[in-house]
């Protein structure tokens, strides 16, 4: 888990998983690793897991780069293959939110004793955690969350192996009406 640093232009003090917008490198950067442009979001995924925490998703799993350059173009590496990195979830903000988004949620196993080492830019700290602490955080109000972030927390909290994880898919499920306080409040608004 990651907690956006109070100077982050989006959603600032939010627990989060790594991750980010899409950027026009990002198309160029899936041509050069995946061979296709049809892979910009997992491009994305892994440079933002890179800028974020300094976890270099590899051929041969993530590893520590934190002597890293602030550029992943500056890396020379060969990346994750897709199904090593699979798409757990898709979220598009539902029509009432006021800022919209698109996000895609990766999974992938990493080695014990792999510390995320923030930015300190737009992360301002990076933790491991079981799902159950950070959904009880949210409930208790210490950690804010986007709605799609707790709702795969709370399908995470079932899973009991790596490969449960890696075989986890989170089907997008808007707020229902009677719902819409807590997601406001989960993502530090008032309903």
């Amino acid at each position: 888990m990651l907690e956006r640093s109070a100077a982050s232009r989006f959603a600032p003090g939010f627990v989060v998983f790594p991750g980010g917008a899409l950027e026009p490198g990002d198309q160029s950067l899936a041509r050069r690793w995946y061979g296709t442009t049809a892979e910009a979001a997992r491009a994305c995924g892994v440079r933002e897991l890179y800028e974020e925490t300094g976890i270099l998703a590899t051929s041969r799993g993530p590893m520590a780069r934190p002597d890293r350059p602030r550029d992943i173009e500056q890396v020379d590496f060969d990346p994750i293959a897709p199904e090593a990195m699979p798409e757990m979830a898709r979220w598009i903000a539902p029509e009432f939110l006021p800022v919209r988004f698109d996000a895609r949620f990766y999974a992938l196993a990493a080695p014990p004793g792999l510390e995320p080492e923030p930015d300190g830019i737009e992360i301002g700290r990076g933790w491991w955690a079981e799902a159950d602490t950070v959904v009880a955080r949210a409930a208790a109000g210490e950690a804010p969350l986007m709605w799609p972030t707790f709702k795969t927390l709370q399908a995470l909290r079932e899973c009991r192996t790596v490969a449960d994880v890696l075989a986890l898919h989170v089907p997008q499920v808007e707020p229902r009406p009677d719902e819409v306080g807590e997601a406001l409040r989960l993502q530090g608004g008032r309903p």
